[in-house]
């Protein structure tokens, strides 16, 4: 059986994103940027919304995000990657699979798949639908230090109780800190 990791930043008061889609909120630095590095050599299957997947394809592969970020710029570039959509017409970014179909029901059989490991990267809708069909077994937070006035929560859509256990947590000198948790 695959697994399957939502991971995220979010605010203090729980948004992931700004008003339209700002996230220059958050703070991601030296240390969080190593983070993300050793996260992508993991090599897991990378799943995007059409929303996230648009921004990060727009970025990732661009000579700014290689000449600044150059190990998480090349493993965005060469993970293999999934966007669900029912608009996009194609997925250009290079190691890209565009997926129509029903997300919970792609997503099953994509875990269905042994020993395969799968994290969604931003994308709250996806992670909303995937965590009420109790479909993710971890959430990693980047928990930002600051507060915004309004925003899109991270489980906007939710309709019922997600139990979760602290596995995990790490403090950055940012003020950053990440808490991961399985489901239970």
């Amino acid at each position: 059986m695959g697994k399957l990791i939502a991971y995220n930043f979010t605010t203090l008061n729980g948004y992931f994103k700004g008003p339209d889609n700002d996230i220059s909120w958050h703070r991601h630095g030296e240390e969080e940027n190593g983070f993300a590095s050793d996260n992508l050599e993991a090599r897991a299957t990378l799943l995007f919304g059409r929303v996230t997947y648009e921004m990060m394809a727009s970025f990732w592969p661009t000579p700014m995000a290689i000449e600044s970020m150059p190990e998480v710029a090349q493993g965005m570039n060469e993970s293999e990657k999934i966007v669900f959509s029912t608009t996009l017409e194609s997925a250009g970014w290079e190691n890209t699979t565009l997926i129509k179909e029903d997300l919970v029901d792609a997503v099953r059989k994509l875990k269905a798949i042994p020993g395969k490991t799968m994290t969604i990267l931003g994308s709250g809708s996806i992670i909303a639908q995937l965590a009420e069909a109790r479909l993710i077994d971890e959430y990693q937070f980047m928990i930002d230090p600051v507060a915004i006035g309004e925003g899109t929560p991270s489980f906007q859509g939710l309709t019922r109780k997600l139990d979760l256990k602290l596995i995990n947590h790490r403090v950055f000198s940012s003020g950053v800190v990440l808490l991961s948790y399985e489901a239970i």
